[in-house]
């Protein structure tokens, strides 16, 4: 039976590279985003099996519809991909607005719980029961960089929505684990390429990663048993600023 892998953002950078490793790897891929064009575009990238589902994972009632859409047409959800993510431009925190701190909390967060808690619902009681969910944290869930302050918040939340599923899942057969990506080159790490304010003051050019090694890595955590979990993955590019970023 072809298993069906639910990404978020997969329109674009590492949810697109994903999105098609999966395909590529004989899943059938739902590409969920915001604009159809972008993810029918992504789709005809690749060959394999896919579809495209608009949704704005902030919204709770688009969340429902594309969970009941696929609890319509494929009956159960093998591995969900928590991808989905904005960064708040650097700034201090008293130099943020409440709307920016409240996009980066809807998107990053309440994004990823709302569909966490959908698939959790639809892999407890499908047959057979179980499945996967993996979430998008980063290297600012254990170290932030200069005036990130919504990012590192919402991503040091999502460690906590990990743990917690990851023990509330035991029960049911539904596995949650975390990969961590620092400086793979999306576009929206591709700025740091030109140059990063580091936790000294200076701007220095940072090093990128292809979006390969992420895709394969989350596409290997993604196939083992659900007997085995990588809970916790740390993955980046060997010279970025990281055990050093403070």
């Amino acid at each position: 039976m072809t298993k069906a892998v639910l990404i978020t953002g997969a329109g674009t950078g590492i949810g697109k590279a994903c999105a098609h490793e999966f395909m590529r790897s004989g899943y059938h891929v739902i590409f969920a985003g915001r604009r159809m064009d972008v993810l029918r575009a992504a789709i005809n990238e690749e060959t394999g099996s896919a579809e495209a589902i608009v949704c704005d994972i902030s919204c709770a009632e688009a969340v429902s519809e594309l969970f009941q859409t696929i609890e319509r047409k494929h009956k159960r959800l093998d591995v969900l991909f928590n991808n989905a993510g904005i960064f708040t431009a650097g700034k201090l925190i008293d130099e943020l607005s409440v709307e920016e701190w409240q996009s980066a909390i809807d998107v990053n967060l309440t994004g990823s719980f709302l569909c966490a808690r959908a698939a959790f619902s639809l892999m407890r009681a499908q047959a057979p029961i179980g499945g996967r969910i993996i979430n998008n944290g980063s290297i600012s869930a254990h170290a932030p960089r200069p005036g990130s302050v919504p990012y590192t918040v919402t991503k040091h939340a999502i460690t906590g929505l990990t743990k917690s599923l990851a023990l509330d899942g035991r029960p049911f057969d539904i596995v949650c684990s975390q990969i961590d990506i620092g400086n793979a080159a999306s576009d929206m790490a591709l700025p740091l390429a030109e140059g990063a304010k580091q936790a000294d003051g200076t701007v220095r050019p940072e090093p990128l990663m292809d979006l390969k090694h992420v895709a394969e890595a989350v596409r290997y955590m993604a196939d083992l048993p659900l007997s085995a979990n990588v809970q916790f993955m740390t993955i980046m590019a060997s010279k970025m600023p990281y055990l050093g970023r403070g």
